[in-house]
Parts: C-alpha cells; sequence; structure tokens
C-alpha cells in the first residue's frame, strides 16, 4: 500500500473510531448501564502491574484502554483542591456523578461494562475505588523490596516518562543533592518531607506508603473480590501465575492467552533491561538500597516476604 493510501485508512480508522466513541455515549446516556465487577490492579509503581494489567487485557471479557488513566482520575479530584498533600481519594470523596462519569467514559471507549483498569495512584485509592464500585475486583500485585526500590530509583531518573504529571509543581524538587528535580509517580501524605532527601529514601518513602494503604484497605474488601499475586512467581512460571489470576478473577484462560502468556517475558512492558529477580544486588544501585532495607521490613514482612 502507497504512503497516501496509508495515511488516507488511518485518517478514516480514526475518524471511525470517533463516531463509534460518539454512539457509544449516546447509547450509555440512554440506557445508563453500571460497570460491571471492573478489574482494578493495585500496586507500587516498578511493582510489575504493568504487565500484569496488559496481560490482564488480553481477555476478551474486559473492555481495556491499553493504557494508564492517571490524567482522567486526578481531573475528577484535582491535586490542587486537596492542598497538594496526596493523590489519595476516600469513600467520602466518591459520588454518583463520579460512578456515572467513570461507568460512561469506559463504555464509551472499550465498548464494555466489564473494564480493566490500571494506574499509579490506585493503590491510594482502594476506598474510593470500593465505593464506586462495590462488586469490583482488586488484584494487587507484590514486589519484593529490593528489586521494587531498585526500579523506583532507576524510574525517578526518566522524568519524562514518570513525571509528566507533575509539571506545575508546588514546590521546589532537590532530591539527591539536587539530582532529581521532578516529583516522580505519585504524591503520599508526607512526601514534602522527602523534598531534598536521598533518592534512595524516597524510592523507600513511596514504596512503604503504597502497599501499607493497601494493606489496610484489604480488610474492608470481601475476600472473594482481593487478588493478590507475587511478580516473582509470575517471573519463574507466567502460564501456571496467570492462569490462577485468571481464574481468581472470573475470567476464563483461553487458548489464545495462554500463547500471550508463554512469551509475555520476551516482551517486557517499561522494564530497564533484563527481566530477572534479585536484579538490584548485580546493580549500581545495591548500596543505596541496602541502607534502606531495615526502613520498609515491616511492611515486606507484611506483604509475605521474608526478611533480607
Amino acid at each position: 500500500m502507497s504512503e497516501f493510501l496509508q495515511k488516507v485508512a488511518k485518517t478514516l480508522n480514526h475518524h471511525g473510531d470517533a463516531a463509534l466513541r460518539t454512539l457509544r455515549g449516546l447509547s450509555w446516556d440512554v440506557r445508563r448501564p453500571a460497570a460491571d465487577r471492573p478489574v482494578i490492579v493495585l500496586g507500587c509503581s516498578r511493582a510489575g502491574t504493568t504487565v500484569v494489567y496488559k496481560t490482564l487485557s488480553e481477555s476478551p471479557e474486559l473492555g481495556t484502554l491499553q493504557r494508564e488513566t492517571h490524567d482522567f482520575w486526578v481531573d475528577l479530584h484535582p491535586l490542587v483542591e486537596k492542598g497538594w498533600d496526596t493523590h489519595a481519594l476516600h469513600a467520602a470523596d466518591a459520588s454518583q456523578r463520579d460512578r456515572n462519569h467513570v461507568a460512561r467514559y469506559f463504555y464509551r471507549w472499550t465498548g464494555k461494562n466489564r473494564w480493566v483498569d490500571k494506574n499509579n495512584q490506585n493503590g491510594l485509592c482502594v476506598p474510593y475505588l470500593r465505593t464506586l464500585f462495590p462488586d469490583a475486583i482488586f488484584v494487587y500485585v507484590k514486589r519484593s523490596p529490593g528489586d521494587n526500590i531498585n526500579s523506583l530509583i532507576e524510574g525517578w531518573g526518566k522524568p519524562d516518562k514518570y513525571a509528566t504529571w507533575s509539571g506545575v509543581f508546588p514546590e521546589t524538587v532537590a532530591v539527591d543533592g539536587g539530582r532529581y528535580e521532578r516529583w516522580c509517580f505519585f504524591l503520599a501524605e508526607g512526601w514534602r518531607g522527602y523534598l531534598r532527601a536521598p533518592i534512595e529514601e524516597v524510592a523507600a518513602f513511596q514504596y512503604e506508603a503504597i502497599n501499607r494503604a493497601i494493606l489496610e484497605a484489604r480488610g474492608s474488601v470481601p475476600a472473594s473480590q482481593w487478588v493478590e499475586v507475587f511478580y516473582e512467581d509470575l517471573v519463574r512460571d507466567p502460564v501456571a501465575g496467570y492462569r490462577k489470576l485468571y481464574a481468581d478473577c472470573g475470567l476464563a484462560f483461553t487458548p489464545e492467552v495462554q500463547a500471550h502468556c508463554e512469551q509475555v517475558l520476551s516482551k517486557p512492558y517499561d522494564v530497564f533491561g533484563e527481566i530477572e529477580l534479585d536484579k538490584w544486588k548485580k546493580g549500581r544501585n545495591r548500596e543505596r538500597v541496602e541502607r534502606v532495607l531495615g526502613r520498609v521490613s515491616g511492611v515486606a514482612h507484611d506483604m509475605g516476604y521474608p526478611p533480607a
């Protein structure tokens, strides 16, 4: 196909998709169907939540945007209205307006009332999300502290990827002696105390804050709607790990999904280099990570990890 015809086809597809979204929005306005058992992926940034989200997105039973929804959720409750204190949302923040807006948005984009969602801040918002969608299934992805903190440190070196939301910011960021000038990933209560901290302390703070928030929210969710998975198990045996995850979410593990899982490690999402366990022990951040492992040992124990 010539370059001109390719451009024409792309333009037609673009306008066709836009028209389809418009029709879906009008259909939702008439029928107003509620979201149906949405699957919401939780976990610390750099914990493997993206690969879990992408693999769940392979299910034909779930609608998916194939992208994070940070901007969408923050637009509902702008950080400025909360004094830039935290990305956390509480049950009291939930409203029928939010419920309708979210349901319509996902239906308009995916054509399904059951969908999967993931963004960095979900873990701080379980009470809010649970109030919006009482039948939601929460998938909590856990990653060992050494590897997760190491990956957070690496991520802070990529602000164009992980700090896009913090361009207009209320504070001067000078983490690690000014090496990092843009706040990455998410805001949790107390973040201002780390504006000039060593990067490993910032990463440990974020790891502890979001995992602790998730663990505290776990008790408010029925066991049948709460799924936990160790990232390490998915690396050791992706097919077995995802088969169980699909079953726990009430999803069919089709031959097509299995084929995807068989290749998932060869096509990593947002990974810095080769996928391996205990990667931090061989990396450039080893001494930094070692300095903060004691700080996060309590939350790591509660997550199910043995002492480092």
